[in-house]
């Protein structure tokens, strides 16, 4: 199973809530609370995978140190405040997303899994990855306020073209021109 896969954003928001529906309904209150989480913050899946109860409970905003880069992030869960609370009363573990074995996280190749099934139920042909729920969240974000530098900055990126080239926008432009492009 490969995981390193170049995934693409959701770019249908009708997709999203078939996604959320998959996930809760064949999967588990868990991942669909990843996927939620995911989604709205944009996190990696190794970092949402470290996240404890403890960080979350009665918070709104979390800092937390992205194991990729080493930088802190401040991370808002306003929007979906009273999910994560709701969820979190149904835990019993310290992790937010325990694996059944052991008190510990699931691992990243189980959140693929679970991720790709829910996918799969809803007909997602270009296939889910961990990595979708980063790139969506930067594709929305783009969409919504087309802030590229606020965008690169939440996803810590070196260059702006990096950050368009990541959310699929370069070439969703580009398709949109020449598909009004005529002589």
């Amino acid at each position: 199973m490969n995981q390193i896969k170049d995934v693409q954003p959701i770019r249908d928001k009708q997709l999203i809530e078939d996604m959320k529906w998959s996930l809760k309904r064949h999967c588990s209150e868990r991942d669909y609370t990843l996927f939620l989480i995911g989604i709205n913050t944009g996190l990696r899946v190794g970092d949402l995978l470290k996240l404890k109860v403890s960080d979350v409970r009665r918070k709104k905003r979390v800092v937390i140190h992205e194991g990729k880069t080493k930088k802190p992030r401040t991370i808002n869960l306003s929007n979906i405040y009273e999910e994560i609370q709701d969820y979190i009363k149904t835990v019993d573990s310290e992790y937010m997303f325990p694996s059944r074995k052991g008190d510990k996280p699931i691992t990243t190749t189980q959140a693929y899994r679970q991720l790709n099934k829910a996918g799969n139920m809803v007909d997602i042909e270009d296939g889910i990855g961990t990595h979708t729920m980063r790139k969506t969240f930067g594709y929305w974000f783009y969409k919504q306020t087309k802030d590229v530098a606020k965008l690169q900055m939440i996803l810590n990126h070196s260059h702006p073209e990096i950050t368009l080239r990541y959310i699929g926008i370069t070439d969703e432009e580009i398709e949109d021109s020449l598909n009004t492009f005529v002589l």
